[in-house]
């Protein structure tokens, strides 16, 4: 079996449900450990993360990622064991196949490629990986950014290995992400019998004017880099069950996927005003997941660029559209951040699944971004 295939079912068939890793870690820096790297394992509270670095000197390019992965959904609609990695006509099939144990084994490979051929390398490699990029995020990336800040160490390039692709290998390129921004709104009222309103103050009726001028408002018009700021309402909650009784409350929530046109201030400020206007008596919390951010054209992504376009004939699109990672930790310390990865269209779905071939191909495609940057 080709060595990066056989390797992404090895991580594959270890039951890594976020938070747990369920030693897949521990393979990766027993290989990184024998061609040279200082590996440091780093748990935080209940999460396993390591580093891993190899040279002494100079820039360094870090690939990132995590080995946990999502729960597996109903085992009965699985075409196959979610843990049992499956080869069928070409398709690797196995929770995490895309995201991303595939890009783990890539890039493991890559290294392990690239310093057979060059171990006088220049600059410094390094590995960032966390089983809690599926979870909460508390004790995973952000927590290790924290303790690399503590040892004065710095990163130039990070290659994020997040199923970045669309329609084929390397067609697109993530170099930022939209920041995210969410909120609870509680508006209050007075619970009452529902024959007798001019006794009571329905909430709800109050809360819809506020939330459609909300879900209309023009945050921005975007960039060359960004779509417009999108608002969406995920859950509204109000009522006590019972169909002849005014609520006291109701809740909402919502989210802003904001572009670099605005900041999480304006929207705080900008959102309360809509709902002062609208007379609400309210309680609103807020929770920020990331800010936006954007990698401009430069070493890392004329490296990505040039490798993917060697190994397919394609020139990947640069795109910000999608959800976050955990570039969103790395990308404020000043590091240069892109997400190259397989095809996503499956990620997160019953019977996930990559192209068996895809994956030698992604190995290469990281190896000649370690020859660019680094000989």
């Amino acid at each position: 079996m080709e060595k990066t295939l056989a390797l992404c079912c090895d991580l594959i068939s270890r039951p890594s449900v976020t938070p747990e890793d369920a030693g897949c870690q521990q393979l990766m820096m027993e290989r990184l450990a024998a061609i040279g790297f200082k590996c440091t394992a780093l748990r935080f509270g209940d999460v396993d993360n390591f580093w891993a670095e190899r040279g002494t000197a100079g820039p360094i390019l870090v690939f990132a990622g995590h080995t946990d992965v999502v729960p597996t959904g109903p085992l009965e609609q699985w075409h196959s064991p979610p843990f049992a990695p499956t080869l069928v006509d070409g398709v690797l099939y196995g929770r995490g196949a895309a995201d991303m144990k595939g890009s783990l084994a890539a890039m493991l490979v890559a290294c392990e490629e690239f310093v057979a051929a060059h171990p006088d390398h220049n600059g410094r490699i390094g590995f960032l990986i966390t089983s809690d990029e599926e979870g909460d995020a508390v004790n995973g990336t952000v927590r290790v950014i924290e303790h690399l800040q503590q040892q004065g160490k710095a990163i130039d390039w990070c290659l994020v290995g997040e199923p970045s692709s669309t329609l084929a290998l390397g067609d697109v390129i993530k170099n930022g992400r939209r920041g995210s921004l969410g909120a609870v709104l509680t508006v209050r009222g007075i619970q009452g019998h529902i024959a007798y309103p001019h006794l009571a103050d329905n909430p709800i009726h109050r809360a819809l004017p506020a939330l459609h001028a909300l879900a209309t408002e023009v945050w921005d018009e975007g960039n060359e880099f960004f779509p417009p700021t999108s608002m969406q309402i995920s859950n509204i909650n109000g009522g006590t069950g019972a169909t002849n009784v005014i609520p006291g409350t109701v809740q909402v929530r919502f989210n802003f996927r904001f572009s670099t046109e605005v900041t999480e201030a304006d929207l705080r400020r900008r959102t309360a005003a809509i709902l002062d206007a609208h007379g609400l008596d309210y309680e609103l919390l807020w929770a920020l997941s990331g800010q936006p951010f954007l990698t401009p054209s430069g070493a890392l992504v004329e490296a990505t660029v040039g490798s993917i376009n060697e190994v397919t004939g394609l020139t990947p699109e640069l795109s910000t559209a999608g959800g976050t990672s955990d570039g969103r930790f790395i990308a404020p310390t000043g590091a240069q951040v892109v997400e190259v990865g397989p095809v996503n269209a499956t990620i997160h779905k019953l019977n996930e699944e990559v192209l068996a071939d895809d994956l030698p191909r992604l190995a290469a495609i990281y190896r000649g971004i370690l020859a660019r940057l680094l000989l």
